[in-house]
């Protein structure tokens, strides 16, 4: 599959990028071509000087935003809540109308007594729900993939030992990025609900980055036992 990832120059994007480079053909996207280009370059010189390169059979490459998202089977939105309106505008008329587009975007910030879920402090929209407000004519929308550690997703020789709650409205979406998800090592989805409870999965990164600070945890995840 082509798994496109807006925002891919980031941490959690190279993180998905070399993970799931071991199967599919990954396109990192960002705003400025070339630095999509020089990023998604890098990791291939950085995976083939590492033992990972044996279990990769797939490829990373880089473009504009928009051509990402006109090429992907699976559209990662790796960006700020904030640009979620703008973001879907430039892509609404783009996507082949089969693309799953996936949200791990959380909207958070902070004061002077931790981390806070936006939402809930000043009355507005979940991520998920945002997404799906803004692209009205795609039925195929996920959220998934907040609560992990971007430093554990981009360490290759190490298992996540976590699960991800995925909130979707169409189940066969669902089937499709449970697989995806089951490709990260140590990685398990779990199904939460339809999007419209994507809130209670987007709210729990905040949670997390104030227990590790509180309690000096490093890169600490969720897994439900």
């Amino acid at each position: 599959m082509k798994v496109g990832i807006i925002g891919g120059t980031g941490g959690m994007g190279e993180g998905f990028a070399l993970r799931w480079c071991a199967n599919h053909e990954i396109i990192l996207g960002s705003r400025d071509k070339q630095k999509a280009q020089t990023v998604s370059e890098n990791h291939i010189k950085n995976i083939k000087n590492s033992k990972y390169a044996e279990k990769v059979k797939g490829t990373i490459r880089g473009s504009d935003n928009l051509a990402v998202a006109k090429e992907s089977d699976i559209l990662i939105l790796s960006i700020p809540y904030e640009n979620i309106q703008s973001t879907c505008l430039d892509i609404a008329n783009i996507i082949d109308e089969k693309c799953i587009v996936v949200s791990p975007i959380v909207p958070m910030s902070r004061n002077q007594d931790g981390f806070y879920y936006i939402p809930f402090q000043e009355g507005k929209k979940s991520a998920g729900t945002m997404v799906a407000e803004n692209l009205p004519k795609c039925n195929k929308i996920v959220s998934a993939f907040h609560t992990i550690s971007e430093i554990k997703l981009k360490d290759t020789e190490s298992a996540l030992n976590a699960d991800t709650f995925i909130c979707t409205d169409n189940k066969e979406s669902l089937a499709i990025i449970s697989n995806l998800v089951s490709e990260i090592d140590g990685l398990r989805p779990i199904y939460l609900g339809p999007l419209s409870l994507s809130y209670q999965a987007e709210v729990m990164t905040p949670m997390i980055l104030n227990a590790s600070k509180q309690n000096k945890l490093k890169h600490p995840g969720i897994k439900l036992v």
